[in-house]
């Protein structure tokens, strides 16, 4: 299971452009087909949190210049994983079609259940959208009622909403038994679809799904030996920007719990990755490893935790 993160379609300091992405997704597809080439049958998830910030603001630019109705949070994250499991499955397909791989390439839009009650929503933490300075970040929360929190990397203000956890993924057998045939199946983007099940009938709901988290579950439930969490750094450090800084090669799970205690890890930024890893190394799976898609294929590259 691969989880690729923002960065795998939009770097920082980009517009957003087509263009763009489609580069940035082309390299990391490049990547993956090395990983596949090292003999893994993958399935892929994805973040969405520039992509579906924007969807946001196109849809509150509409709804001020005509009139049109800003669509919700649920339907808006639905509308993300078309785009981009669409670009996704074009660029992987163009680079396993130069490597002389035929292997099919699925995109699947994917509803998540959540708990309505889940305490998430009393405290948005997930970011979305773009950096915004403190002065941006303070008008928009003034004009809007929007929460707004400080990137720890230093980035400026992002928007917050509220990251419930996942607790069921719809179409879990369909997606193992096209991996088990070998396909290549793009699922749980953005987390997935965040739903909430009453009295029978599924009800979307406001909120953006962890997608490390999300993409952890589904390898449990599918049986994956190894699950990628890919960033835009090539290790998870302890003292991160710190004259000690260290960067971690190998960990067990009780060093990352450890660790996550110890308040190494930044909320909005590794610890969720981190929290991701153990849930999945506690669920059946072997190994996580977290680094950036150009090192995917190298061998020892990244940081790799183990259960024990």
């Amino acid at each position: 299971m691969v989880a690729l993160g923002g960065n795998a379609l939009l770097r920082s300091g980009q517009k957003g452009l087509f263009t763009e992405q489609v580069q940035n997704v082309t390299e990391t597809c490049r990547a993956l087909v090395a990983l596949m080439k090292e003999g893994y049958t993958i399935c892929i998830g994805h973040g969405n949190g520039p992509q579906v910030g924007n969807v946001m603001l196109q849809h509150e630019a509409g709804n001020k210049t005509f009139g049109l109705p800003a669509m919700p949070m649920d339907f808006c994250v639905a509308e993300t994983q078309g785009s981009i499991g669409y670009l996704i499955e074009m660029c992987l397909y163009n680079e396993l079609h130069k490597a002389g791989i035929d292997k099919s390439v699925i995109t699947l839009l994917t509803q998540v259940k959540v708990d309505k009650n889940d305490p998430a929503f009393q405290r948005p933490t997930k970011p979305v959208g773009p950096y915004y300075s403190k002065e941006e970040a303070d008008r928009y929360a003034q004009a809007t009622g929007a929460v707004f929190k400080e990137d720890p990397k230093g980035n400026g203000w992002r928007k917050v909403v509220p990251s419930p956890v996942p607790m069921e993924i719809d179409h879990v057998e369909i997606v193992k038994e096209a991996v088990e045939k070998g396909h290549v199946v793009i699922t749980v983007g953005g987390g997935g679809i965040p739903v909430v099940e009453e009295n029978g009938n599924y009800k979307g709901i406001e909120a953006v799904i962890d997608k490390d988290l999300a993409s952890a579950l589904l390898a449990a439930r599918i049986g994956a030996d190894s699950l990628f969490i890919l960033t835009d750094v090539p290790n998870v450090c302890i003292r991160f920007r710190q004259p000690d800084e260290k960067r971690l090669e190998r960990i067990t799970v009780a060093e990352a719990k450890k660790y996550l205690a110890e308040g190494e890890f930044a909320e909005g930024s590794m610890a969720p990755k981190v929290r991701a890893a153990i849930f999945f190394l506690e669920n059946g799976g072997k190994e996580c490893i977290i680094t950036e898609a150009n090192s995917l294929g190298s061998g020892n590259a990244g940081t790799r935790i183990v259960a024990e």
